[in-house]
């Protein structure tokens, strides 16, 4: 039975730590209470109807078996290559740096699978410094293509640039076993071209958006291919499914940590900050972004109204950003709500050198943890922040493990659901990212968005008359 656990804590954002001025009484956290706890029986009841489908992806033993497969037959490659973006891509590198040592592309030794590349963007310096350097070892090199459509711009682009190098440079007949395509089961232009060339292939399952998928097949190849356990990782998630449907509110994390959001919007409260205290957990932070931003900033309720509702979320990472944000959070507007990550057992830890005799002012160091170091940078600085009347929730891992780390997904990914309710949005839809990828291709000379192209154009160049 796993042992390794992730405990929500949120002590700190409560009237007897804060004031009533800052701080949740115990009478406005009952009435959150009886707000929430139809809104965690409403979500069951939706997923029970097949409507929340991330929901089942911790009980998805076929995938599983298709995912370890396609990895057991790749495993042996030296380079292994994730195009995507958003969604196909933030969940990826989360695992692998949360997952996998820091040194793992470069030390042999740290390494259990070949390297992990995740491109989520075109920009071109970074993608032709790739290219230059995997040219010649195209055929040691697998590329995992995820997209659900495939039309998405950038990963097409991507997937276009890698199919016309691996031609030219080892032929066209090499396709079929250097790329693996993530993609819709029946349709769509991804699809169409695996079936041309044969490609291997997993699902993107229906119904579960990008910024919902890691812990599918989209996110599970990669950590697989890279000595992962997927297993643990979904048992961890499906660990705290039981956690997440209960309907008590106040045994709920989920609700508990929506309802706390929602709330500090409500009140002016509309940042929220995720500061880490573990390298390991930073691209978790960005994910976390996504995941808030798509699914909760939306200009219209469920009913058609106007309400231009969404937090903003905000990525630190302690101890780094002690010197470079906490200035603002503390003697800035007070306008932010923080989730700190903290870790008990590191997996390793370094002992801190001893002081030179002439610096004795640096004895109190010597012979400490860092891991100690560390952890007291982050009780540090949450006590400065709650000086400030400045409310602080945290997610406490007892280790950054898969089983850990799937609890914290899963958390997250149902505390978005559950917020979503609160605010009476649809948190599942993105229906302002659109129009940004309809421009893109109408400036790209795509035929079919050709009177867009035409709004666009007063925009192409810069007025030379605000130019100084």
């Amino acid at each position: 039975m796993e042992t390794t656990q992730i405990k929500f804590y949120y002590k700190n954002v409560m009237a007897e730590v804060l004031g009533k001025e800052y701080g949740i009484t115990k009478g406005q956290f009952d009435e959150l209470a009886k707000m929430t706890t139809p809104l965690i029986e409403r979500l069951n009841s939706e997923r029970k109807a097949g409507k929340v489908r991330y929901r089942d992806l911790p009980y998805q033993s076929d995938t599983v078996e298709d995912v370890k497969k396609i990895a057991g037959e790749v495993k042996g490659c030296e380079n292994f290559v994730v195009l995507g973006i958003g969604g196909s891509a933030l969940g990826n590198i989360a695992l692998q740096t949360a997952l996998n040592p820091y040194m793992y592309n470069l030390d042999e030794k740290q390494r259990k699978g070949p390297r992990l590349f995740v491109f989520d963007n075109v920009d071109p310096q970074q993608i032709k410094s790739f290219l230059d350097w995997a040219g010649d070892k195209l055929d040691r090199t697998i590329f995992n293509v995820i997209s659900k459509s495939g039309r998405t711009a950038e990963t097409a682009a991507q997937f276009l640039t890698v199919c016309g190098l691996i031609e030219q440079r080892i032929g066209k007949d090499k396709l079929k076993e250097r790329i693996i395509a993530t993609t819709d089961a029946k349709g769509g232009t991804l699809r169409k071209i695996t079936k041309q060339f044969g490609f291997r292939n997993l699902q993107v399952p229906d119904g579960v958006g990008g910024r919902f998928s890691v812990l599918s097949a989209v996110g599970l190849l990669s950590a697989a291919v890279c000595g992962i356990n997927i297993e643990q990782l979904l048992a961890g998630a499906a660990k705290m499914d039981k956690k997440v449907s209960l309907e008590d509110f106040y045994q709920n994390p989920a609700a508990v940590n929506a309802a706390i959001n929602w709330h500090y919007y409500n009140i002016g409260k509309r940042i929220s900050v995720m500061m880490p205290y573990s390298f390991a957990l930073k691209d978790f932070a960005d994910w976390y972004r996504q995941l808030w931003a798509e699914s909760l900033g939306k200009a219209k309720d469920l009913t058609g109204s106007d309400v231009f509702v969404g937090p903003t979320p905000i990525k630190a990472l302690g101890a780094t950003d002690q010197h470079s944000q906490v200035q603002l959070y503390r003697e800035g507007p007070n306008d932010k709500l923080f989730t700190f990550l903290s870790v008990q057992d590191f997996g390793t830890d370094v002992e801190i050198g001893k002081a030179p005799d002439i610096a004795p002012e640096l004895g109190y160091l010597s012979g400490q943890k860092m891991s100690r170091l560390i952890n007291n940078e982050k009780t540090a600085t949450e006590y400065a922040l709650l000086a400030s009347k400045r409310p602080c929730l945290t997610v406490a891992f007892d280790k950054i493990d898969p089983y850990t780390v799937g609890q914290f997904i899963y958390l997250f990914e149902t505390a978005t659901s559950i917020a979503g309710l609160l605010f009476n949005i649809d948190a599942y839809d993105q229906p302002a990212v659109e129009l940004g990828k309809d421009a893109t291709l109408a400036l790209m000379g795509n035929s079919d968005y050709a009177q867009l192209a035409e709004k666009i154009k007063p925009f192409e160049q810069m007025d030379s008359r605000f130019i100084i």
